[in-house]
């Protein structure tokens, strides 16, 4: 059994201590066996948070606050118009954690293509890219934790939101590649709404393969 949550979109966004504290009750409702696999899903204001690997050059340089997390990977931000995703889930054992990175990359592609939009891996890098071989921009981006078996943290897809942030940091410590949006993509808005729907219709059809 798989179970969603939408915490909070758009004008219910959920500020990211609150989220992190949903997150940690779920997680320890799932690990207790008393709640099924469950994935969030909410936006939250404006926000820097930074993974256990984030080196120093990669922080903003004007002062702007940023959450340190128990998350792997860098530096990233999270605001309106962005779908965060948090799925916590029971991995099965043997705990393959980089197939569960390519699971969640592989889950954003396939509702990218939904909108016509042609998201890929690139070696080497997680999330989700977009745009020729060696120009690529990233649309998604993912950085997780597992504890007592079960993940934390997941995703970020930017829908419509402003790149404006991502001028201030180095991106998951990527200094040569740009960001994107899908709005940006497809020359129109396009609402976390929209985009969560595409994402709960992968996440079922994959998980039930897995299954």
């Amino acid at each position: 059994m798989l179970d969603f949550v939408v915490a909070g979109l758009s004008a219910n966004s959920v500020p990211y201590f609150e989220g992190l504290e949903l997150q940690r009750a779920v997680h320890r409702t799932v690990v207790s066996g008393q709640r099924p696999n469950t994935v969030l899903l909410l936006e939250h204001p404006a926000v820097y948070t930074a993974g256990k690997r984030t080196q120093p050059e990669d922080r903003p340089t004007d002062g702007t606050p940023v959450v340190d997390v128990d998350r792997g990977g860098r530096i990233t931000w999270h605001g309106p118009g962005q779908l965060v995703g948090y799925p916590i889930l029971r991995l099965p054992e043997p705990i393959d954690v980089v197939g569960y990175v390519r699971l969640l990359e592989g889950i954003l592609i396939d509702a990218l293509a939904d909108f016509g939009i042609d998201g890929r891996r690139v070696a080497g890098r997680s999330g989700v890219w977009v745009g020729p071989t060696g120009a690529e921009d990233k649309i998604a981006a993912i950085g997780i934790r597992v504890s007592d078996g079960v993940t934390m943290h997941g995703f970020a897809l930017n829908c419509n939101n402003s790149l404006e942030p991502y001028d201030r940091i180095v991106a998951c410590g990527i200094a040569d590649a740009g960001v994107t949006t899908m709005s940006h993509l497809l020359g129109r808005s396009v609402s976390t709404e929209e985009s969560a729907e595409a994402v709960v219709a992968h996440f079922r059809n994959r998980m039930a393969v897995r299954v």
